[in-house]
């Protein structure tokens, strides 16, 4: 296990923290000046949304299995829990899930231990065979080896570099500070990871890796940057498992989805 990264206090991270949608134009113009949006690879039909945005607000962050029912991981704020999510032909993608979250928490607030929930995709948009493959864009297909752990927050450390791929945008960057998140008005979050690409609408809930290994997902801007919460405390919370397999150890006969 990698060493804990210094902890920043939460005055520091929470002073500019905004919600994705609410990032300013000036941003956005950075962001698409500098990013790569050639793709590297040709889609698979259905389509990865792990890396990829499933609808345009949000991308998809990792597949995962609860039970016997195969989910997509995104950021929390996204929609509402028990939404059932359409295309724009009325076509279902799946029906979202709880979001993760912690008992302990201070009265009138919500805690959590990531920005996740899930979304139990409908049969016909579930990529068997790609279920442990991250689409990063011009970054190319990442696909977990069996047995894959997603990263928590004490495996992660300042100086580490991590990818991201929301909106078709490749970038790259590095870690630069690890601290809890408890602004007045948002969620607590006990772990937040700031990196420093510039984020901005449409990246919310996107995959994280670090060191190439799955550690979170997009889930807020902080003064323009990345800020991201750590994956394994999520899924433990929302008792899911990573899938590091092509059919997440399931097929479609044995799938139970909506």
């Amino acid at each position: 296990m990698r060493p804990r990264a210094r902890i920043v206090r939460a005055t520091t991270i929470v002073l500019a923290a905004l919600v994705l949608v609410l990032v300013g134009y000036w941003a956005a113009v950075a962001i698409e000046d500098r990013d790569e949006t050639a793709r590297s690879t040709a889609r698979f039909d259905p389509p990865v949304w792990a890396g990829q945005n499933f609808i345009v607000e949000c991308a998809g962050g990792f597949y995962a299995r609860h039970a016997s029912t195969i989910v997509l991981i995104t950021s929390a704020h996204c929609r509402n829990p028990g939404d059932t999510l359409r295309d724009a032909e009325g076509q279902m993608i799946g029906v979202l899930g709880p979001r993760a979250e912690l008992a302990d928490c201070p009265e009138g607030r919500f805690c959590a231990p990531s920005d996740i929930f899930t979304v139990a995709l409908a049969p016909d948009r579930i990529p068997w065979g790609h279920l442990n493959v991250v689409d990063m864009g011009a970054g190319g297909y990442r696909t977990f080896e069996a047995g894959t752990r997603p990263l928590a927050c004490s495996e992660v450390a300042v100086g580490d570099r991590f990818e991201i791929d929301g909106r078709e945008h490749y970038r790259s960057g590095t870690v630069i500070a690890i601290g809890p998140y408890a602004y007045e008005t948002d969620t607590i979050f006990p772990c937040m990871i700031i990196g420093d690409s510039l984020v901005t609408t449409g990246d919310s809930g996107g995959a994280v890796l670090v060191r190439g290994l799955p550690a979170g997902i997009i889930a807020r801007q902080l003064q323009g940057r990345l800020g991201f919460t750590p994956l394994a405390e999520g899924l433990e919370n929302l008792g899911l498992n990573l899938c590091t397999t092509p059919d997440c150890d399931l097929s479609p006969e044995r799938a139970v989805q909506p």
